[in-house]
Order: C-alpha cells, then structure tokens, then sequence
C-alpha cells in the first residue's frame, strides 16, 4: 500500500488485482458479518429467547412500526432470495409466541405478538447496554456510523449487479 501499511487480505491472490483494497475490505466485510452475527444470537439470549440470526432480523423487521408485514416484503427488505428461509424462520417465531399470522385477501400477513413486542424491547435494553453504551464512549461518532452505512448500502448494491452479471457468464 501507498502509505506503508500492509493491507489485511485473506486471499493473496484477489488482492494483486485491479483493486488491492476491494480485498481488505472482503475480509473485513466477513469477520464484521461473524461477529455481528454472534452478537445478534448473544443479545437475544441475554434478552431472554435462544434463536437464529435470521430469526431476530425477522421478527425486528416484523416489528418493524408495528404493521403486519407480507412474507414477499419481509424477504425484499432482508434480501433474502430464497423466501423458504423466511417461511420457516417465521413458523419457528410463531410457534415460539414472537409472531401471528393471518390473511388478508390473497396474502399471508405476519405481525409481532405481545410477546414479540417484549422481546425486542428487551433486545433492544441489552444492545443500549452493552453495545450502543461503548459506541457512544469509543466511537465513531454518529456522522462516521451514517457514512459507514451509506457506503455499505452503495457497496451492496454493486455486490448485487456483478452477482447477476456473473450469473449471465
């Protein structure tokens, strides 16, 4: 690198490319997701309800200004392509009490229950807690959290148009 650091790559030979630091960031992109993932299981065990990644991201997108999501909808926000995960994340959710589902018209409707209301005020105490109590004292500062967010959804949004002109080689 032009500064004198090395950059921290998990692929040698991705990185002698065209963009060294697109391979940084791959790796960095990989243990963020583990750990984000990790710490998405942990704070709902510490919130009280032992589930899947997913699962959480579900019922919190399910809750989402507490209207009843369609089940195509849920997987659209997520960017989930294959709506059977989203099926049956959601069947473990109502069997636990987080979700009720219900018709309207053609479409199967998914809205939190009081319990999953509950839930989620109690995962969102732990993450106030535990993670937002440190974000706040050690950084970075809110404008650098947008701006982080920003790139990632631009980032995404790249990642998903060479994924479907990878799919026409």
């Amino acid at each position: 690198m032009a500064d004198g650091k090395r950059a921290i790559v998990s692929s040698a030979h991705l990185a002698d490319g065209a963009s060294p630091a697109l391979s940084e960031l791959e790796f960095s992109l990989t243990l963020a997701a583990a750990a984000y993932q990790r710490w998405i299981v942990r704070c709902a065990v510490a919130a009280g309800m032992t589930l899947a990644p997913l699962e959480v991201l579900i019922l919190h997108t399910v809750r989402h200004r507490d209207r009843a999501k369609r089940i195509a909808d849920i997987a659209l926000v997520l960017d989930v392509e294959d709506t059977h995960l989203v099926t049956y994340a959601l069947r473990k959710l109502e069997r636990a009490g987080l979700v009720a589902t219900h018709r309207a018209g053609k479409d199967k409707l998914v809205a939190a229950t009081d319990a999953g209301r509950d839930f989620c005020a109690q995962y969102r105490d732990v993450r106030e807690s535990v993670l937002a109590a440190a974000v706040v004292a050690d950084g970075p500062d809110s404008a650098r959290l947008s701006d982080a967010a920003d790139l990632l959804r631009r980032l995404s949004g790249q990642y998903n148009q060479a994924a479907r002109a990878a799919a026409t080689l």
